[in-house]
């Protein structure tokens, strides 16, 4: 049922994919805009999005009739648009800033956005349940962990290793937006 190597992958997409220290930035300034951050309410609630999302998505997707390889090839698609995003530095997508910053933008957008709920549903397509599960945990705690310490990490890393390491997260994210694109494009012509 729990298979490490499921679990790490499952994980490093997830992280990837959430780009929590890629986005101390914009938690910082949020900070700054709005005083404090609730970092167990904002990382609770992300993580009942993202895990609703993981059992109700499929169900929801078979109501409009798209099947969960339609869906990770689509997935895939966005999946790329974001690490080319963290790559070249460009926003492709841009959200409208918020008041409060408890659980919109913190929570949802940032941590269970369209591109980790479409990575959610592309990992079911290929990993056991359980595995992704233990993943969406052990990147919530990283998430709360982060989030708690923002300004440490924004002191150690400065903003130069904050760069490099969105660019390096950016070249993992296109290289497993490829892999799920190949996997699940070839599925849709089967049969």
């Amino acid at each position: 049922m729990l298979e490490i190597k499921e679990i790490v992958t499952c994980t490093m997409v997830l992280f990837a994919v959430i780009d929590i220290i890629g986005s101390i930035p914009v938690i910082i300034a949020l900070r700054q805009k709005v005083g404090r951050i609730q970092s167990e309410k904002a990382s609770f609630v992300a993580g009942l999005i993202m895990i609703g999302f993981l059992f109700l998505g499929e169900s929801i997707l078979h109501l409009i009739g798209i099947d969960v390889n339609s869906f990770a090839v689509a997935g895939a698609f966005i999946i790329f648009f974001l690490a080319l995003e963290m790559i070249l530095g460009v926003q492709l997508y841009k959200d409208d800033s918020a008041e409060t910053a408890s659980v919109v933008p913190i929570a949802f957008p940032l941590i269970a956005g369209a591109g980790t709920l479409t990575s959610l549903l592309s990992l079911r397509a290929e990993y056991d349940v359980a595995n992704i599960i233990a993943a969406i945990v052990i990147n919530i705690v990283i998430v709360y962990i982060v989030l708690k310490s923002s300004k440490r990490i924004e002191n150690a890393l400065g903003i130069s290793g904050i760069n490099i390491i969105r660019k390096v997260f950016g070249v993992v994210l296109m290289a497993i937006a490829v892999k799920l694109f190949a996997g699940n494009v070839q599925q849709l012509f089967v049969g």
